[in-house]
Parts: structure tokens; C-alpha cells; sequence
């Protein structure tokens, strides 16, 4: 197989360094309402661009075009099962979150120059390629449908859907712009349990199954290793500059750590007196 070669950053993205965080193994809720945070943060340029990588307990979120029918159990049945279930604004159908799954989610400022949605979410796919080729998956993207696609029966190798033998979903993608500020992201299958897609339809497609690294190459290795090492295929992917991957998963205070003195910024209505 042939290197690509490597792609410098362009000029512009070169002054903006997006620091990148590993969180360890977080509830979707916790980490949603932190996007949130950083998101408007980010707007009111009170923090700079950031890509938190993670894993989550295991949870079901709904994209605001959801079909809720595309989840084949209760909530009090999933909840049994130790499954959250989650309704979110970002794009896309149903998935599912799980240990063994790589998610990132970058707050990236994408003005001046970067205000193109379909853009930004082929940088997420091409991310996520990446991150596969490294681990000897070969990767793309297919016309209609979001997110990267493999061949099961030659994971080795991608020439596109049309030449597939067994097409099957390696990542997810789902995101949500606002001020053209990004939320949410990717979620890469590296050892994730793929029977807990048969809890939903995945993205609302029933013509093909998914899969994850080691579904594929029979190994992978941990989350936690795919996140420490994906400055490189961030950077790439996203065009952007990326710090070296920061280990907080031992950290309680997010929010602290994330947002500094934004996140205590104290309410003026508080100290008011009559």
C-alpha cells in the first residue's frame, strides 16, 4: 500500500492549536451538557478550540430526525439492560455509545474560513479512515449514506461500495453547528460489543450490518491507546493544528479543567441586594 503523503496544515489554521483531551470513560448526559458549555465558551471566544475524546457507558441517543421506532426496546427495558436512552439535536437517526467505541466530539470555531457543513463532515470520515489504515482497515466513504463503510470480507482493502462484498458500518457520524461553532462528532468501533446494535436499527439502515476493528482484523487495541494516538490523524484529517493528546480521565472537574475561569464565572444577580 502506498503512504499518502503528508499534508501540511494550511496558513490559516496554523496560529489556532485545538487541544485535545482524553476523558476516559464518561455518561452521555454528563458530557453532553459539558459540549454545551464549551460550545458557547467557544462562540463567545471565552475558551480556544478543543476535541474531547472518549468512550461512554453504554447509551442510545436519538438524532432530532429520529425515527423512535428505530429503537426496538423500551426505555424501561434498555434501562434494565444498563443502556441510558438519549434524545439530542444533533443530526443523523439512532446509535449506539458503548465501552470499546473511540468518540470525539470537537469544538472547533469553523469561521472564517471553514464555513462549509458538508466539508467539515467529510473531515470527520476521513479522521476516522485514518485512524482504521493504522490498524490494517482500509476505510471510505459511501454516496447517500453517513459515516465510513468497510468490507467485511476484504477489510483490507476499499476500492468503494460498488466493489464490496459485505458492507458494514465501521463509524458513525452526527453533529450539530451553532454560530458555525461544531458539537458533537464521530464514534469509531474498535472493540465495541456489536450485539448492543441489535438494540436499535442503526441510523435507521437494515441493508447492512456493523463492525469494528477487531470484528475485522480478529485485535485491536483500547480506546484509551486509539485516543492517546490520534493527534497525528486529527490534525490530518481536520486540516487543523492538534496539541498532543491530554490524559484527564482521572479528572473530576471537567468543567474546571475544560473551561478554567469561564466555567465560575459568578451570576451579577447573586451578590444583588434589595
Amino acid at each position: 500500500m502506498t503512504e499518502a503523503p503528508e499534508r501540511a496544515v494550511s496558513p490559516e489554521r496554523a496560529a489556532r492549536v485545538a487541544r485535545a483531551v482524553w476523558l476516559g470513560r464518561r455518561r452521555y448526559g454528563v458530557m453532553h451538557a459539558l459540549q454545551e458549555k464549551l460550545v458557547e465558551a467557544r462562540a463567545s471566544e471565552q475558551v480556544g478550540d478543543v476535541i474531547l475524546l472518549l468512550e461512554h457507558a453504554p447509551v442510545i441517543t436519538l438524532g432530532r430526525k429520529a425515527d423512535p421506532d428505530n429503537v426496538l426496546f423500551s426505555a424501561e427495558a434498555l434501562a434494565a439492560r444498563g443502556v441510558d436512552l438519549e434524545v439530542t439535536a444533533r443530526g443523523g437517526d439512532v446509535t449506539f455509545h458503548g465501552p470499546g467505541q473511540l468518540v470525539g466530539y470537537p469544538i472547533l470555531d469553523l469561521k472564517p474560513d471553514r464555513c462549509d457543513v458538508r466539508r467539515y463532515v467529510r473531515s470527520l470520515s476521513e479522521v476516522m479512515i485514518l485512524i482504521a489504515r493504522e490498524h490494517g482497515v482500509e476505510s471510505g466513504v459511501v454516496d447517500g449514506m453517513i459515516g465510513v463503510w468497510a468490507d467485511r470480507e476484504k477489510p483490507g482493502e476499499w476500492a468503494g461500495a460498488p466493489w464490496s462484498h459485505e458492507l458494514a458500518k465501521l463509524g458513525a457520524i452526527g453533529v450539530r453547528l451553532s454560530r458555525w461553532v461544531t458539537m458533537h462528532g464521530f464514534a469509531l468501533n474498535a472493540e465495541v460489543d456489536l450485539n448492543a446494535f441489535r438494540l436499535i436499527v442503526p441510523c435507521g439502515i437494515r441493508d447492512h450490518g456493523v463492525t469494528s476493528l477487531r470484528d475485522l482484523t480478529g485485535k485491536a487495541p483500547s480506546v484509551r491507546e486509539l485516543a492517546m494516538a490520534s493527534a497525528p490523524h486529527l490534525a490530518r484529517g481536520l486540516d487543523w493544528e492538534v496539541s498532543p493528546v491530554e490524559d484527564l480521565s482521572e479528572v473530576a472537574d471537567l468543567e474546571k479543567a475544560l473551561l478554567g475561569a469561564s466555567a465560575r464565572a459568578p451570576d451579577p444577580t447573586l451578590d444583588a441586594r434589595p
